[in-house]
């Protein structure tokens, strides 16, 4: 989901320009100012609220704009992103969209706006009044529009560049050069975007092959409890003594072990694309800790994958690799992997059921030569990919 504030000040061409972004991104246009028109034309009872309060010359409160903000993100929260124009136009609602965006697992990318200077704006201006006879858009009215526009704006703005979020474009020249410009910026952002794949399924479902190879091929980090821990143990660290000792008691590992690894993997590789998370999480706390840890980062979970490969499948892979110097400390017996299958089942399908309703959730089948099963996940991942963006 891709997700932009447009400035512009008057006679920049913001509307053209947002338009031809539209088309081109398909994303939902949001002007708080089409959606109170929207509402008082339809009567409901906040467009009668807000008129009541537009036509005694107040303002309508932030509170009743973010309930219909809300409203509109919130029946539309499967497209591809959002338009926002005219919102925010204060600080507070600044760290109000922050929070209706959080609502629906989404943040926003970037703030851009357009840059002509004042003279070229009043050129424009004074030029569309006479060739549509609007006498009332004198040199006067246009200078007053420009302060207000200033006053409005500029404090949001600082607030985004003091999250290096802000981008200033060149508004002058053709639309169609200016166009170029606000795709290059777009696609600039898009590209620098970080996108985190959880990859689930059954122990010896082939996930962590497959995890390694695609993040190998598309410059995302791969993140691997297991081998986290397995790291832990070969160090002789006392998380890995104890790590040791709970693996060969069948005894799962505590979440504020793993969590604490997690986060400090994380730490030390935030420069990749993003993350592909192989064995976390593994239970509906861990993933509310995950998205957690990715928020606070300004990122989230993009997608997650299932790759399925029935049990006994499953099982003859581990048995099989058990007998290798590949074998883990985790699977050693048949009991061992046998307890492994029987927790997976348990703890596994809250987390399928989350991400299946917030529409995340995508099934590959693992079964195949891993070159086959490679290429299918790469395709599916990468189509997936575009359709976030």
């Amino acid at each position: 989901m891709l997700n932009i504030i447009f400035f512009g000040p008057p006679g920049s061409g913001k509307g053209t320009q947002s338009k031809m972004l539209l088309k081109k991104y398909k994303l939902e246009y949001i002007s708080t100012g089409d959606i109170l028109r929207d509402h008082i034309a339809k009567r409901t009872p906040q467009g009668v609220e807000a008129k009541a309060l537009i036509d005694k010359g107040q303002l309508v409160p932030d509170e009743l704009v973010v309930q219909l903000l809300e409203s509109k993100l919130t029946e539309n929260k499967d497209a591809n992103g959002f338009l926002f124009d005219g919102f925010p136009r204060t600080l507070v609602q600044a760290y109000i969209l922050e929070g209706l965006l959080l609502k629906i697992n989404t943040s926003l990318h970037t703030v851009i706006a357009l840059d002509v200077p004042k003279e070229e704006l009043t050129r424009r201006l004074l030029n569309r009044a006479h060739i549509e006879g609007r006498s009332d858009d004198n040199e006067i009215v246009i200078q007053e529009r420009f302060r207000e526009y200033d006053n409005k704006t500029f404090p949001v703005i600082d607030f985004y560049k003091s999250r290096n979020m802000f981008i200033p474009i060149d508004g002058t020249g053709t639309e169609t050069k200016i166009f170029e410009r606000v795709e290059n910026v777009i696609d600039g952002v898009v590209k620098e975007s970080s996108y985190n794949v959880v990859l689930i399924g059954r122990p010896g479902s082939g996930k962590g092959t497959q995890g390694e190879i695609f993040a190998k091929k598309h410059n995302f980090h791969y993140l691997s409890t297991g081998e986290l821990l397995l790291s832990e143990i070969n160090k002789g660290s006392e998380i890995g003594k104890n790590v040791k000792s709970l693996y060969s008691n069948g005894i799962s590992v505590p979440d504020e072990l793993i969590i604490r690894l997690v986060e400090e993997e994380m730490r030390k590789y935030n420069e990749h694309r993003g993350y592909i998370f192989k064995g976390f999480p593994r239970t509906l706390i861990q993933t509310y800790i995950l998205e957690g840890m990715l928020r606070r980062m300004n990122t989230s979970i993009s997608l997650v994958v299932y790759l399925d490969v029935p049990m006994l499948n499953c099982f003859k892979r581990l048995s099989k690799r058990a007998q290798t110097n590949d074998a883990r400390p985790y699977d050693l017996t048949t009991d061992l992997i046998i307890g492994r299958m029987e927790e997976f089942e348990t703890k596994i399908n809250p987390v399928i059921k989350y991400f299946k309703s917030k529409n995340k959730l995508v099934r590959v089948n693992g079964i195949g030569s891993l070159e086959e099963v490679a290429e299918e996940l790469d395709q599916i991942l990468v189509k997936s990919l575009k359709k976030i963006i």
